[in-house]
Formats: C-alpha cells, structure tokens, sequence
C-alpha cells in the first residue's frame, strides 16, 4: 500500500510540473517501470487569432458601384465582355499537390508568361512533389492569359494554374 502511495505521489508531483512548464506530453521509463503522461492543450484568449478570408471566385465579374446610369451601362457592358471572354477560357490544372515552379531553375528564364503561345506538349510549369519534380504540359494550343499561381506557392490537386485562350 506504502508503494501506491509514492506512486500516486510522483505522477502527481509530474502533473505539478508538466503544469508549471506547460508541457504537454511527459515520458519517462525507469528500469522495467514506464510512466507516459499526455494532457489536452485547453484553449487560450492570447493564443493566434484566426481571421477569417474573403474568397473572391475569379469567374463571377464584380460589378463597380456607379452613380450614373451612362457609367452603370458601360461598366456594366465591360463587364458582361469580360465574362464572355472568360467563359472561351480553359484552365490548365494542377494534376498532383506539390510545389508550383515557373522556371526550371532559379537563374532561367521562366517557361511560359502572359501571353505566350502554346502547343499541346510544351512545357508550362513544374510541380515539385516528394523531391521529384514534374513536368506539367499544356495539353492545348493557345495562348496564355493568365498565370493563376505564384512560383514556389503550393499548390493543391486540380487547382488551376494558367487560363488558356485555345486556337
């Protein structure tokens, strides 16, 4: 009985100061004997905020506020040009997640930029995946209009990441 009483004693003195030093996880094996203690991380008021995002959909236009109706019409006419050409539009998506690259190395010229004509087996961008770096093609002919990603961002499976205008 004396023995569970100084057992119980030392995992309580281990609470004591996994407390005082906010640890979360102890271990410790003495001998034949192990003691594994694991606590829950409770929730805190200064810990990291989290703010949320606004997502903007690329494909639905804005309209801009106007105050006159002349502006209103054309703006809105510009807008209505903007959707049509969009909709003409095909993404080249990531296959894999990984590491989006738009050049080759550091020091090269990058593969493709705006406004760059491709055929359906030129190489657009790589993504990095496992320390394996893949070659994305085109899959299309046409002309790059947009580049959706930025170099070394990651990137997701099926993200997009060029807008084509096909032939």
């Amino acid at each position: 009985m004396a023995q569970k009483d100084s057992d119980l004693k030392k995992i309580k003195e281990l609470i004591k100061i996994m407390n005082e030093n906010d640890l979360l996880e102890v271990e410790i094996q003495h001998g034949d004997d192990k003691v594994s203690l694991k606590r829950f991380e409770p929730q805190r008021a200064e810990g990291p905020s989290v703010t949320p995002l606004q997502v903007i959909n690329p494909n639905v236009p804005v309209q801009p506020a106007a105050s006159d109706n002349s502006k209103s019409s054309s703006a809105s006419d510009e807008v209505k040009k903007t959707a049509a050409e969009q909709e003409d539009l095909v993404e080249i998506k990531s296959p894999l997640v990984g590491t989006f690259y738009t050049q080759p190395s550091p020091d090269s010229d990058s593969y493709v930029e705006v406004g760059t004509h491709v055929d359906i087996q030129r190489v657009v961008c790589i993504v990095e995946a496992m320390k394996v770096m893949n070659e994305i093609q085109a899959e299309i002919s046409g002309t790059i209009v947009a580049v959706l990603a930025e170099n070394g961002q990651a990137v997701e499976y099926g993200q997009p990441l060029f807008r084509v205008k096909p032939d």
